[in-house]
C-alpha cells in the first residue's frame, strides 16, 4: 500500500493519538514516519532511537536539545539526534508540531 500524499494540519490535530504513544501518526514509509505532537502543560518525552525533525506549525517555546536551547515560533525547525534528551519548555497553548523520524536506529552518522 502506497503511503498518503498529503496530510493537512487541520486532520492532524483531530487524529486519534494511540495508547502508549505521545503524537499521531499521519505516515509512514520506509524508515520514515511523519507524526503530530501537541503536548499540554508540559513536554514528558524521552530520547528516541531514530533521528528527528520538527517544523512547528503554531505556537512558540523554547527547545532544549542536549544541553542546547533555542526559542522557536511557527515555520522553525528543529533537529533532534537519535538519543539525544531534548524537550520542548515553556510553551504556548496553541504549540503543535510536525515531527519526522527517519533513518536507521541509532541515527545517520554524518
Amino acid at each position: 500500500m502506497a503511503p498518503p500524499l498529503h496530510a493537512t494540519l487541520d486532520q492532524a490535530r483531530q487524529a486519534p493519538i494511540p495508547a502508549g504513544f505521545r503524537s499521531a501518526e499521519m505516515m509512514r514509509h520506509g524508515s520514515m514516519a511523519l507524526r503530530y505532537y501537541a503536548p499540554r502543560g508540559s513536554d514528558a518525552q524521552t530520547p528516541h532511537d531514530q533521528d528527528e525533525i520538527y517544523i512547528v506549525a503554531s505556537g512558540h517555546g523554547t527547545f532544549v536539545c542536549a544541553g542546547r536551547r533555542v526559542a522557536f515560533g511557527p515555520g522553525d525547525a528543529l533537529f533532534a539526534p537519535a538519543g539525544a534528551e531534548h524537550r520542548f519548555e515553556s510553551f504556548s497553548a496553541d504549540f503543535g508540531t510536525w515531527v519526522v523520524f527517519y533513518g536507521p536506529k541509532g541515527g545517520e552518522h554524518g
